[in-house]
């Protein structure tokens, strides 16, 4: 039996030699003087040599440890050897397959069948929340509260649906791992978004599905009704403001020339004022409405009483009278610019402030009316352009964005 004193002593020679231990230990003494931890043993009917570390950085009671741990792994019928190497084989495979790397092959497959606009809004979307958060991971490693921690963080800026979303893509990612050999499990199918985001107050409106609007806009073009509620459609459609902010607008509140329309925060649900971008299309409706109530205060004032705004339920019977009662609302008009302009890849942060639905508290304090200004004059321009399109029946729909 070996022992310290007798370790420290040994010097090198010529050539190398053993001092033997016991059970198939001993150490290695090179010319060099380096001084090395073998194990020998047999498997499979043949004698073969672990390496068990060098001394002194494996002292001689660890490396009897590690004697034991592999003649026990040897009764096992698995050679030391062979698992090592697997297993070295496997982090090396891990620190490979990190989850950043596998998002992109998954990418890469994926933004085939979709529009180079929607496919980089989604690479972005990981690169600003997901990759800072789990990107460097083995994706084979990655646990649940990793992804519960990673949306949160996200929700906390108050980008509820963006949370989802990441929760979502980093769901298909892992799919992909698994479907590619490079992980055994989806953490992300252990998470429901209800159970660890916090839910956002909603109100059931009735809509129609992105699919269903260019035959609700070819209708609208050919209602039958009064001109100003089919230009109040129009208008909403083009807009996607509140009901209540569109009945209620005033002639001063719009400004051709910038080709804006000014909302005042008396007006607003949130309390401050509000800027719509105006597209050349809503312009136009503008105009053409202009020759009909351009005399009065209000854009769409009440048949009874020019002073007062058109009934809220005007737009709503106006819809069931085209056939879509129970289907659609004049809220729906924005329920449904939210879902196409999301999977045709524009800003989350965006398109929430063109809704008026981001947040007035003390994390917003600084919040301006004007924010992505141009940004969102793009985003509304590019609404016109698309309802101009699915009006003549020449869009191509999207599946739902990650």
């Amino acid at each position: 039996m070996l022992t310290d004193t007798a370790i420290k002593k040994a010097q090198p020679c010529a050539k190398a030699y053993r001092l033997t231990d016991g059970r198939g230990l001993h150490l290695l003494v090179q010319p060099n003087g380096s001084k090395l931890w073998q194990l020998r043993y047999r498997h499979g009917g043949k004698e073969r040599t672990a390496s068990l570390g060098q001394y002194p950085d494996i002292s001689l009671r660890v490396a009897r440890e590690r004697r034991d741990a592999a003649r026990t792994t040897v009764a096992l019928g698995v050679d030391p050897v062979a698992d090592k190497r697997a297993k070295q084989a496997a982090s090396e495979a891990s620190a490979v397959n990190h989850f950043e790397a596998v998002a992109h092959e998954w990418w890469q497959q994926w933004r085939g069948a979709r529009s180079n606009h929607h496919a980089e809004a989604v690479m972005t979307r990981m690169k600003q929340d997901v990759f800072p958060a789990i990107g460097a991971r083995p994706v084979s490693e990655i646990e649940a509260s990793e992804l519960v921690k990673m949306a949160k963080a996200v929700a906390a800026r108050g980008a509820l649906d963006l949370a989802r979303r990441c929760l979502q893509v980093s769901g298909q990612v892992f799919r992909y791992a698994i479907a590619h050999g490079k992980a055994a499990r989806n953490p992300a199918a252990d998470i429901r978004p209800s159970d660890v985001l916090p839910s956002r107050k909603r109100e059931n409106y009735a809509r129609l599905d992105a699919r269903e609007l260019p035959g609700l806009l070819r209708k609208i073009e050919a209602y039958a009704g009064t001109p100003a509620t089919r230009l109040a459609m129009k208008l909403m459609a083009l807009t996607f403001v509140r009901t209540s902010e569109l009945i209620g607008a005033r002639w001063a509140e719009i400004d051709f020339d910038a080709a804006r329309w000014n909302i005042p925060a008396e007006r607003m649900k949130m309390k401050t004022p509000h800027i719509v971008p105006l597209s050349a299309q809503a312009v136009d409706v503008l105009r053409t409405l202009h020759t009909v109530t351009g005399h009065r205060e209000l854009l769409f004032p009440g048949e009874r009483s020019p002073r007062k705004p058109m009934s809220n339920n005007t737009i709503l019977k106006a819809l069931e009278r085209m056939g879509y009662k129970g289907q659609m609302t004049g809220h729906g008009f924005r329920g449904i610019a939210s879902t196409v302009l999301h999977e045709h890849g524009f800003d989350h942060s965006h398109i929430e402030l063109q809704l008026a639905h981001a947040p007035r508290d003390e994390v917003s304090a600084a919040y301006n009316h004007a924010t992505y200004l141009a940004q969102r004059t793009a985003l509304m321009q590019w609404w016109g352009d698309y309802l101009d399109r699915a009006t003549r029946g020449n869009v191509v729909q999207l599946r739902a964005a990650a």
